[in-house]
Protein backbone atom coordinates (compact mmCIF):
# COMPACT_ATOMS: atom_id res chain seq x y z
CA UNK A 1 0.00 0.00 0.00
CA UNK A 2 1.44 3.26 -0.65
CA UNK A 3 2.14 5.94 1.44
CA UNK A 4 0.12 9.29 1.17
CA UNK A 5 2.10 12.33 0.19
CA UNK A 6 1.63 13.68 4.02
CA UNK A 7 2.76 10.36 5.22
CA UNK A 8 5.64 10.07 3.26
CA UNK A 9 6.48 13.40 4.49
CA UNK A 10 6.14 12.78 8.26
CA UNK A 11 8.58 9.34 7.33
CA UNK A 12 11.56 11.54 5.90
CA UNK A 13 11.24 13.92 8.63
CA UNK A 14 11.53 11.23 11.55
CA UNK A 15 14.27 9.95 9.78
CA UNK A 16 16.38 12.92 10.00
CA UNK A 17 15.55 13.90 13.25
CA UNK A 18 17.26 10.12 13.94
CA UNK A 19 20.10 10.62 11.96
CA UNK A 20 20.52 14.35 13.58
CA UNK A 21 19.93 11.98 17.30
CA UNK A 22 22.76 9.74 16.66
CA UNK A 23 26.01 10.75 18.73
CA UNK A 24 29.48 10.63 17.35
CA UNK A 25 32.10 9.30 19.28
CA UNK A 26 32.32 5.64 21.04
CA UNK A 27 29.36 3.54 21.60
CA UNK A 28 27.16 3.00 24.64
CA UNK A 29 28.00 0.10 25.83
CA UNK A 30 31.70 1.42 26.32
CA UNK A 31 31.11 2.84 29.55
CA UNK A 32 29.43 0.13 30.65
CA UNK A 33 32.87 -2.10 29.64
CA UNK A 34 34.97 0.73 31.09
CA UNK A 35 33.07 0.63 34.66
CA UNK A 36 33.46 -2.88 35.01
CA UNK A 37 37.39 -2.91 34.40
CA UNK A 38 37.48 -0.50 36.27
CA UNK A 39 36.00 -2.43 39.60
CA UNK A 40 37.69 -5.74 38.86
CA UNK A 41 41.25 -3.78 38.72
CA UNK A 42 40.38 -2.38 42.07
CA UNK A 43 39.59 -5.80 43.45
CA UNK A 44 42.90 -7.27 42.19
CA UNK A 45 44.24 -4.12 44.02
CA UNK A 46 42.62 -4.89 47.26
CA UNK A 47 43.09 -8.66 46.95
CA UNK A 48 47.37 -7.61 46.80
CA UNK A 49 46.85 -5.31 49.53
CA UNK A 50 45.54 -7.71 52.07
CA UNK A 51 47.33 -10.85 50.93
CA UNK A 52 50.87 -11.87 52.37
CA UNK A 53 53.91 -12.87 50.40
CA UNK A 54 55.83 -15.70 51.43
CA UNK A 55 59.15 -15.06 50.51
CA UNK A 56 60.50 -18.07 50.86
CA UNK A 57 58.10 -20.52 48.83
CA UNK A 58 58.80 -17.83 46.02
CA UNK A 59 62.28 -18.69 46.04
CA UNK A 60 61.78 -22.41 46.68
CA UNK A 61 59.53 -21.93 43.40
CA UNK A 62 62.08 -20.00 41.97
CA UNK A 63 64.66 -22.66 42.84
CA UNK A 64 62.37 -25.84 41.35
CA UNK A 65 64.52 -25.87 37.83
CA UNK A 66 66.99 -28.20 39.75
CA UNK A 67 69.51 -25.70 40.62
CA UNK A 68 71.68 -27.09 43.39
CA UNK A 69 71.21 -25.65 47.18
CA UNK A 70 73.73 -24.25 49.40
CA UNK A 71 75.85 -27.15 51.05
CA UNK A 72 78.89 -27.08 52.81
CA UNK A 73 82.17 -26.59 50.70
CA UNK A 74 83.66 -29.15 48.73
CA UNK A 75 87.02 -28.03 47.52
CA UNK A 76 88.38 -29.95 44.52
CA UNK A 77 86.92 -32.72 45.72
CA UNK A 78 88.34 -32.93 49.00
CA UNK A 79 86.05 -33.63 51.95
CA UNK A 80 83.93 -30.82 53.45
CA UNK A 81 85.57 -28.67 56.02
CA UNK A 82 83.38 -27.78 59.17
CA UNK A 83 81.71 -24.58 59.84
CA UNK A 84 82.38 -22.97 55.79
CA UNK A 85 79.56 -23.15 53.92
CA UNK A 86 79.07 -21.52 50.49
CA UNK A 87 77.27 -18.35 49.57
CA UNK A 88 73.91 -18.88 50.91
CA UNK A 89 72.29 -16.39 48.50
CA UNK A 90 68.45 -16.78 49.08
CA UNK A 91 65.73 -17.91 51.54
CA UNK A 92 64.77 -21.51 50.29
CA UNK A 93 68.53 -22.34 50.19
CA UNK A 94 68.63 -21.15 53.97
CA UNK A 95 65.63 -23.02 54.15
CA UNK A 96 67.32 -26.25 52.86
CA UNK A 97 70.36 -25.41 54.96
CA UNK A 98 68.38 -25.49 58.20
CA UNK A 99 66.56 -28.59 57.52
CA UNK A 100 69.70 -30.67 56.94
CA UNK A 101 70.70 -29.39 60.20
CA UNK A 102 67.90 -30.54 61.76
CA UNK A 103 67.76 -33.72 60.47
CA UNK A 104 71.60 -34.35 61.28
CA UNK A 105 70.34 -33.56 64.70
CA UNK A 106 67.56 -35.86 64.53
CA UNK A 107 70.21 -39.08 63.50
CA UNK A 108 72.61 -37.99 66.03
CA UNK A 109 69.42 -38.13 69.31
CA UNK A 110 67.09 -40.54 67.57
CA UNK A 111 65.35 -40.97 71.34
CA UNK A 112 64.75 -36.67 71.32
CA UNK A 113 63.08 -33.84 69.38
CA UNK A 114 65.51 -32.21 68.21
CA UNK A 115 65.75 -28.06 69.76
CA UNK A 116 65.00 -26.04 67.10
CA UNK A 117 62.30 -25.88 64.31
CA UNK A 118 61.71 -23.46 61.46
CA UNK A 119 58.74 -21.98 59.69
CA UNK A 120 58.25 -19.61 57.20
CA UNK A 121 56.18 -16.37 56.96
CA UNK A 122 55.55 -12.99 55.18
CA UNK A 123 58.56 -11.88 56.76
CA UNK A 124 60.94 -14.52 55.89
CA UNK A 125 62.61 -17.77 57.31
CA UNK A 126 62.45 -18.68 61.30
CA UNK A 127 64.39 -20.73 63.30
CA UNK A 128 62.13 -21.44 66.57
CA UNK A 129 65.08 -22.70 69.20
CA UNK A 130 63.12 -23.80 72.47
CA UNK A 131 62.80 -21.80 75.68
CA UNK A 132 63.81 -24.46 78.17
CA UNK A 133 67.08 -25.21 75.89
CA UNK A 134 68.02 -22.28 75.48
CA UNK A 135 67.94 -20.27 79.00
CA UNK A 136 66.91 -21.24 82.53
CA UNK A 137 64.08 -20.29 84.06
CA UNK A 138 62.95 -16.95 85.09
CA UNK A 139 66.55 -15.67 83.68
CA UNK A 140 68.39 -14.35 80.48
CA UNK A 141 71.46 -16.39 80.85
CA UNK A 142 72.45 -18.75 77.98
CA UNK A 143 72.62 -22.27 78.52
CA UNK A 144 75.89 -23.32 77.16
CA UNK A 145 73.53 -25.78 74.87
CA UNK A 146 72.09 -22.76 73.42
CA UNK A 147 75.68 -21.30 72.74
CA UNK A 148 77.23 -24.52 71.18
CA UNK A 149 73.90 -24.76 69.04
CA UNK A 150 74.62 -20.73 68.29
CA UNK A 151 78.31 -21.54 66.90
CA UNK A 152 77.32 -25.07 64.93
CA UNK A 153 74.54 -24.27 63.00
CA UNK A 154 73.09 -20.63 63.19
CA UNK A 155 76.46 -18.57 63.12
CA UNK A 156 78.43 -19.88 60.14
CA UNK A 157 75.20 -19.53 58.00
CA UNK A 158 74.61 -16.01 59.18
CA UNK A 159 77.99 -15.57 58.17
CA UNK A 160 77.37 -17.19 54.79
CA UNK A 161 74.72 -15.30 54.38
CA UNK A 162 73.23 -11.46 53.15
CA UNK A 163 70.11 -11.51 55.36
CA UNK A 164 69.23 -9.18 58.63
CA UNK A 165 68.79 -11.10 61.24
CA UNK A 166 66.10 -10.38 63.89
CA UNK A 167 66.23 -12.53 67.81
CA UNK A 168 62.87 -12.10 69.52
CA UNK A 169 62.03 -13.49 72.62
CA UNK A 170 58.54 -15.20 73.63
CA UNK A 171 56.87 -16.32 76.57
CA UNK A 172 53.91 -18.45 77.76
CA UNK A 173 50.94 -16.29 79.57
CA UNK A 174 52.28 -17.30 83.10
CA UNK A 175 52.61 -14.15 85.13
CA UNK A 176 56.20 -13.67 86.30
CA UNK A 177 56.51 -15.07 90.11
CA UNK A 178 57.57 -12.38 92.61
CA UNK A 179 60.55 -13.55 93.42
CA UNK A 180 61.95 -13.11 89.65
CA UNK A 181 59.96 -9.41 89.76
CA UNK A 182 63.15 -7.79 90.82
CA UNK A 183 64.88 -8.59 88.19
CA UNK A 184 62.40 -8.39 85.62
CA UNK A 185 58.96 -6.82 86.10
CA UNK A 186 57.16 -8.67 83.46
CA UNK A 187 57.77 -11.41 80.63
CA UNK A 188 57.98 -8.06 78.32
CA UNK A 189 61.26 -7.50 80.11
CA UNK A 190 62.11 -11.27 80.19
CA UNK A 191 61.54 -11.71 76.74
CA UNK A 192 63.52 -8.52 75.20
CA UNK A 193 66.06 -9.55 77.87
CA UNK A 194 66.25 -13.10 75.83
CA UNK A 195 66.58 -11.10 72.83
CA UNK A 196 69.37 -8.80 73.43
CA UNK A 197 71.33 -11.23 75.01
CA UNK A 198 71.70 -13.64 71.72
CA UNK A 199 71.97 -10.63 70.34
CA UNK A 200 75.15 -9.38 72.09
CA UNK A 201 76.35 -13.20 71.92
CA UNK A 202 76.54 -12.95 67.48
CA UNK A 203 78.08 -9.55 68.46
CA UNK A 204 80.87 -11.05 69.96
CA UNK A 205 81.32 -14.08 67.57
CA UNK A 206 81.65 -11.89 65.32
CA UNK A 207 78.32 -10.77 63.21
CA UNK A 208 77.74 -6.92 62.41
CA UNK A 209 75.93 -5.25 64.55
CA UNK A 210 73.75 -3.20 61.96
CA UNK A 211 72.61 -7.03 60.19
CA UNK A 212 70.92 -7.32 64.05
CA UNK A 213 67.99 -6.61 65.77
CA UNK A 214 66.99 -7.62 69.13
CA UNK A 215 63.16 -7.50 70.04
CA UNK A 216 61.05 -9.32 73.18
CA UNK A 217 57.12 -10.16 72.12
CA UNK A 218 56.46 -11.15 76.04
CA UNK A 219 53.03 -13.35 75.76
CA UNK A 220 51.67 -11.35 72.92
CA UNK A 221 52.54 -13.84 70.06
CA UNK A 222 52.00 -17.68 70.39
CA UNK A 223 52.67 -19.75 68.42
CA UNK A 224 49.26 -20.78 67.33
CA UNK A 225 49.24 -17.16 65.46
CA UNK A 226 50.86 -18.30 62.45
CA UNK A 227 49.22 -21.13 61.75
CA UNK A 228 45.75 -19.14 61.96
CA UNK A 229 46.85 -16.37 59.88
CA UNK A 230 47.88 -18.90 56.92
CA UNK A 231 44.08 -20.30 57.41
CA UNK A 232 42.51 -17.30 57.25
CA UNK A 233 44.89 -14.14 55.65
CA UNK A 234 42.00 -11.91 56.41
CA UNK A 235 42.71 -12.31 60.57
CA UNK A 236 45.02 -9.59 62.06
CA UNK A 237 47.07 -10.89 64.95
CA UNK A 238 47.05 -6.91 65.98
CA UNK A 239 43.13 -8.02 68.00
CA UNK A 240 44.94 -10.28 69.75
CA UNK A 241 43.15 -10.27 73.15
CA UNK A 242 43.63 -11.78 76.70
CA UNK A 243 40.75 -13.29 77.11
CA UNK A 244 38.10 -11.40 75.42
CA UNK A 245 36.15 -13.20 73.11
CA UNK A 246 35.57 -11.48 69.55
CA UNK A 247 33.00 -12.92 66.87
CA UNK A 248 35.21 -13.69 63.51
CA UNK A 249 31.65 -14.92 61.62
CA UNK A 250 28.14 -14.10 62.95
CA UNK A 251 26.89 -17.09 61.21
CA UNK A 252 28.97 -20.24 62.58
CA UNK A 253 29.95 -18.01 65.81
CA UNK A 254 33.51 -18.61 65.28
CA UNK A 255 35.46 -16.40 68.26
CA UNK A 256 39.03 -14.84 67.77
CA UNK A 257 41.81 -16.94 69.53
CA UNK A 258 42.68 -15.31 73.07
CA UNK A 259 46.34 -15.11 74.46
CA UNK A 260 44.60 -17.70 77.23
CA UNK A 261 43.34 -20.09 74.87
CA UNK A 262 46.58 -20.46 72.91
CA UNK A 263 48.41 -20.83 76.58
CA UNK A 264 45.60 -23.61 77.37
CA UNK A 265 48.00 -26.62 77.99
CA UNK A 266 51.26 -27.62 79.13
CA UNK A 267 52.23 -28.69 75.08
CA UNK A 268 50.89 -25.28 74.26
CA UNK A 269 52.95 -23.00 77.17
CA UNK A 270 56.12 -25.17 76.06
CA UNK A 271 56.17 -24.10 72.75
CA UNK A 272 55.58 -20.20 73.10
CA UNK A 273 58.37 -20.10 75.35
CA UNK A 274 61.00 -19.76 72.79
CA UNK A 275 63.89 -17.79 70.83
CA UNK A 276 62.71 -16.89 67.43
CA UNK A 277 65.62 -15.67 65.08
CA UNK A 278 64.35 -14.84 62.22
CA UNK A 279 65.95 -14.34 58.62
CA UNK A 280 64.97 -11.68 56.61
CA UNK A 281 65.53 -10.91 52.86
CA UNK A 282 67.64 -7.80 52.83
CA UNK A 283 66.37 -4.69 50.31
CA UNK A 284 68.08 -4.24 47.06
CA UNK A 285 71.64 -2.44 47.67
CA UNK A 286 72.66 -1.48 44.42
CA UNK A 287 74.85 -2.76 41.64
CA UNK A 288 77.60 -4.30 43.51
CA UNK A 289 76.88 -4.22 46.77
CA UNK A 290 75.52 -6.50 49.14
CA UNK A 291 73.75 -6.78 52.52
CA UNK A 292 77.24 -7.85 54.20
CA UNK A 293 79.36 -4.78 52.98
CA UNK A 294 79.59 -1.64 54.60
CA UNK A 295 81.89 0.20 52.46
CA UNK A 296 80.69 3.30 50.85
CA UNK A 297 80.37 3.45 46.81
CA UNK A 298 83.17 5.06 45.64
Amino acid sequence: MAMTPGEKKAYNKGFSAGEDSVEEGLPGWFGTFADMMTLLFAFFVLLAAISTMDPVKLQEMANSEGKSLGSKIKKDGAAEEEGEFEPIENLAQMKQEMEDAIEEMKKENPQGDPPIDIQTSSKGLIVNIKGDFAFPSGKADMKAELKTLLNDEIIPRIQASPFQIEVAGHSDSDPMPKKWQKFYASNWELSAARGATVVRYLIEEGIPAPRLVAAGYGDWYPRGIDSIRSENPMYNPLTLTWDEKIILNEETGKTAPTVLSLNSTKKQKSSNRRIQITFIQPPHHGKGRSATSYEEDS
